[in-house]
């Protein structure tokens, strides 16, 4: 991984392609390269950023109306410019992401080959190649026989010199995006890399080959049989993945939170009849009065979100047990379905490689699957029996913030309308619908106080360690805000229940330490307030984010006012992802894209 673009038409494929690169950048990568097909084959790549392939494109300029692009993030092989896409094999060029596991087995069968990287990709590309020199054999036809004797996952994209007027692209388990315009195709693993160009798109699916020529997109199997192609609209604009004046695509982010929280609730939530609607779930009031069990599976930010939405759900759905679940290792465990269950995917991108695997292991067992995703068309949104779209809009940061936000949310009102259905009291329904209504509003207060924050970060943006904790609704927020303190500041922060503190991490506090703690007037208070006192009595740098107007005693503390009675963990939350953000800054990173990071994790 990380991104694929390409194009074929009238216009200069190089600067399309450096274009489309850049719309992909915030997905994190280590390297990048382009090539493009007229009387020669022009290939240049690059290690580190666009701007070093920008440069050599400057000098190796071409006018050629064809070719292919790719933003990698070092799977097999370091950063390295030989390791970098395009490969060249042979008549074939090829960029790919995902992950070809028998290419070991496939190397030793490709003898006649000299490979010249360290990757996975080039031996898909010798494949490809050995089969193309077959007589007869078409640029597809060589694609999918070769993909037949693939395991793994795959978004591909491949040219030929021999047929320079088509792109054959395929996928498997990494998506891949084909964008039709007048006279031209354009082709990308996101959205963001096409919207410039057409609003069309055909979103391919697994096992699925794609010929491109300019204007023209013909759909096959793998065994080469013609798919009728959907041609749909992309929901996003080029308005919603620009900066729109802020410094950083997170900070922007962030403070978009109360619109885009709107938006996640905006008829969903109806105030006036005291009532909450999901006409996605496909589920009648009967289906969802029969549910037991609810296995809520994610990865990262969107796991602690559902982890957060699960502590609530259980309080208001007494007869319905919740399984928070880590997709990395479920996928693998031997786990038991109890009847009655239903699981819950939640993933920003709808792209999660692990998310994705638990969500078809489940569908084989039988179980009715849903969907959390903000991505419209992704991968795991088709193949969920229902489900809810969060409506956060594109989020470009590496770190997630407002989907996290929306994710929260949208899990509560799946709860919601289950517990609704099964007879919940009205004024419980009521009681969060009032809290939905002020929550954009309290979220936006604690925006309006960014400046004081960053004062803030400031004191604690030379430390190297990092505890953050809390108790109850507070526990999965600590969790969060310290992944969000570690992702983009570097700085090595552990998350923690507080009621865990003396079962070990406490050993660690000294100077080298700060302690952030989350504290809810309403719950615990006097719990997690013990475990500050015992961090203090150790020398302890403890920062308490609260909404309590109560004496603390802390090196630091965050005020929040807030008439919230149950949300206040999402509000306490800005906190952290403004407090990360400022440090981040502060410490001189690369906020949208740290290190080692990427957007959306196709491969395990």
């Amino acid at each position: 991984m990380c991104g694929i673009v390409g194009y074929i038409g009238p216009k200069q494929a190089q600067q399309v392609l450096r274009e489309g690169l850049q719309r992909l950048e915030y997905r994190g990568y280590d390297s990048a390269g382009v090539v493009t097909i007229g009387d020669n084959a022009t290939l240049l790549r690059a290690k580190g950023k666009v701007a070093e392939l920008e440069q050599k494109i400057e000098e190796h300029p071409t006018t050629d109306g064809i070719g292919i692009g790719h933003t990698r993030w070092a799977t097999h092989g370091e950063p390295s410019e030989p390791n970098a896409h395009p490969h060249h094999v042979g008549d074939i060029y090829l960029v790919h992401n995902g992950i070809i596991e028998n290419y070991k087995d496939l190397k030793q069968q490709l003898e006649a080959y000299e490979f010249a990287s360290e990757t996975d990709t080039e031996v898909l590309a010798a494949l490809i190649d050995s089969l193309y020199k077959r007589a007869d054999v078409k640029l597809e036809n060589a694609v999918a026989q070769a993909l037949k004797l693939v395991e793994g996952t795959y978004g591909i994209s491949v040219v030929s010199q021999k047929e320079p007027h088509k792109i054959v692209v395929a996928r498997k388990g990494s998506p891949l995006i084909v964008g039709v315009g007048d006279e031209e195709t354009v082709i990308a693993s996101d959205a963001a890399a096409l919207i410039a160009h057409t609003n069309d798109a055909i979103y391919l699916k697994d096992g699925e080959i794609a010929v491109c020529t300019a204007g023209n997109v013909e759909v096959m199997n793998l065994d080469e049989q013609p798919i009728s192609a959907v041609v749909e609209k992309i929901e996003t604009n080029l308005e919603a993945i620009e900066k729109q004046g802020y410094d950083h695509f997170l900070i922007k982010e962030i403070m978009e939170q109360p619109d885009t929280l709107r938006s996640t609730l905006s008829g969903r939530v109806v105030k006036e009849q005291n009532l909450l609607r999901l006409g996605g779930l496909n589920m009648s009031e009967e289906e969802l009065r029969a549910v037991k069990h609810i296995f809520v599976v994610a990865c990262g930010t969107a796991s602690y979100a559902g982890q957060l939405a699960s502590y609530y759900i259980e309080q208001f759905c007494d007869d319905v047990t919740i399984r928070n679940e880590v997709a990395s290792e479920l996928r693998y465990r031997s786990f038991n379905v109890p009847s009655n269950s239903i699981a819950i995917f939640v993933s920003q991108s709808g792209e999660t490689a692990d998310t994705l695997a638990c969500l078809n292991e489940m569908k084989a067992r039988g179980v009715r699957c849903l969907g959390i995703v903000n991505a419209v068309g992704s991968t795991i949104a088709r193949e969920v029996d229902g489900g809810v779209y969060v409506h956060a809009g594109p989020e470009i940061s590496v770190a997630s913030t407002k989907a996290f936000t929306s994710q929260v949310s949208a899990l509560l009102l799946v709860g919601l309308v289950m517990a609704q259905a099964k007879g919940i009291e009205p004024k419980v329904i009521e009681q969060y619908i009032n809290e939905f209504d002020a929550l954009p509003g309290e979220i936006q207060a604690v925006l309006d106080r960014h400046d004081e924050i960053r004062q803030v970060a400031e004191r604690y943006k030379d430390y190297d360690n990092a505890i953050f904790m809390g108790r109850d609704t507070l526990f999965p927020t600590a969790m969060e805000g310290a992944l969000k303190l570690k992702e983009t500041s570097y700085i090595h922060t552990e998350g923690q229940a507080a009621g865990e503190l003396k079962h070990g991490s406490i050993a660690l506090v000294d100077d080298r330490f700060f302690e952030v703690a989350f504290i809810d007037e309403h719950r615990l208070f006097e719990k997690t307030m013990s475990n500050v006192i015992e961090v203090n009595a150790r020398g302890g740098h403890v920062m308490v984010i609260t909404n309590s107007t109560r004496d603390i005693d802390a090196e630091t503390v965050v005020r929040i006012e807030s008439q919230l009675q149950l949300l206040t963990p999402l509000v306490l939350n800005v906190v952290s992802q403004l407090f990360a953000y400022y440090i981040a800054v502060a410490r001189g990173n690369d906020v949208d894209q740290p290190r080692n990071l990427a957007k959306s994790v196709t491969v395990e």
